[in-house]
């Protein structure tokens, strides 16, 4: 898609891009096909999670590097990517770890890794990752679930959402609706109840999973029930544009702006900011650059599918959130891991996990540059 960009914000971008090319050449050299999470006083550490290789965020380093290939052709970079998806093996056949996050691990390194090499192995891995995911259907509730643990078998989260392509494109390759069916089914189920009317959002919602009766709604990661985390809108911004990308259902794109809207208002208050949770406190003031490079993504993948005068409007904003966020958080010192600083995982999260350089914040940043530069491809 043409974004038509103003000549500063292109001329940006392009110097952006070039700043991004060398420090993801360098810290790929430095990195090898080590599997990132929180970069630490400059440094990332290997599996630096407690749940080691079934981490959910495992191959967001290996979508960032396949971004770059496609944008840059470095081999380099590609080969790092192909021995991160097969150190992944250990969880996608290990399986008992895994969780709804399958999604975000084999769509960034299986199902990418096909799409642009047409290798055989990995159509199979993404192929076994979507089936995984399509096992923990609930049908009473109609909604995929979340987590594992005895008391969590009703847990329905809005990040779930950014999942469903793996299903969606399961069902267009090997020509079978049920993958479809079920990411449809889940992501109707999120817009009746997880998303709400004014375009705020919870991050879970507990049904029981025998009659999908509505139970509880706890904070999750946000500051309070009725709150708004805002990583959690971001993922329904750019996972109902999503679902409306593979269904063409306009209910989807509906709620998506919707709850698009709700973030760009937030954001702007916020001079482009995303802070953790848009209804806690003032203080202490806490931000989460990755949620607003997500909304960035988002609000391009709105503009895609919107009339030529509404385009102006979704792409304006995610410029304005990425130049903001970059202004402020970016590290472009080679020597150091991470790019986009000012990463928070929750809200009444830990030291180490707040306000640091995230791994997925970088690669929702790397997506967002390079779409609105014609040199991205789609993992979604």
């Amino acid at each position: 898609m043409d974004y038509q960009l103003e000549n500063e914000d292109l001329k940006w971008a392009q110097e952006t891009y070039e700043k991004l090319n060398d420090k993801i050449k360098a810290q790929c050299a430095r990195l090898g096909n080590t599997i990132p999470y929180i970069s630490k006083n400059g440094h990332y550490s290997d599996l630096d999670t407690g749940d080691g290789i079934n981490w959910w965020t495992n191959g967001f380093w290996a979508g960032l590097l396949w971004q770059m290939y496609y944008a840059s052709e470095n081999e380099t970079l590609k080969k790092t990517a192909q021995e991160i998806e097969k150190r992944l093996d250990e969880a996608l056949y290990g399986f008992e770890g895994l969780h709804h996050d399958v999604g975000f691990m084999w769509l960034h390194t299986a199902a990418a890794n096909y799409k642009l090499t047409g290798s055989a192995d990995s159509r199979r891995r993404a192929l076994h990752s979507a089936n995984i995911l399509a096992g923990r259907y609930n049908t009473a509730g109609k909604f995929i679930r979340a987590w594992n643990g005895d008391d969590r078998s009703g847990w329905i989260i809005i990040d779930t959402l950014m999942n469903l392509p793996l299903l969606y494109w399961a069902s267009g390759e090997i020509n079978d609706p049920r993958y479809s069916q079920i990411a449809q089914c889940h992501a109707d189920t999120a817009a009746n109840i997880i998303a709400r009317p004014d375009g705020s959002c919870n991050h879970i919602v507990i049904l029981s999973p025998d009659t999908g009766l509505r139970l509880e709604i706890p904070a999750g990661q946000g500051y309070a029930s009725g709150s708004s985390w805002s990583r959690g809108q971001s993922w329904a911004v750019y996972g109902f544009a999503l679902s409306f990308k593979y269904t063409g259902n306009e209910k989807y794109l509906v709620t998506a702006k919707n709850t698009a809207h709700y973030v760009i208002s937030n954001l702007a208050y916020n001079n482009w900011f995303a802070v953790v949770d848009f209804r806690s406190p003032a203080q202490p003031l806490k931000y989460d650059s990755t949620a607003a490079m997500i909304t960035a993504c988002g609000l391009l993948e709105i503009a895609g599918n919107v009339s030529e005068n509404e385009k102006a409007f979704y792409t304006g904003c995610a410029l304005k959130i990425l130049r903001a966020c970059e202004k402020k958080f970016a590290d472009w010192n080679i020597d150091n891991d991470g790019i986009i600083g000012g990463g928070t995982a929750a809200w009444h999260g830990k030291s180490d996990d707040t306000e640091v350089p995230i791994i997925y914040g970088d690669y929702f940043f790397t997506e967002a540059l390079l779409r609105i530069l014609g040199k991205s491809f789609s993992i979604w």
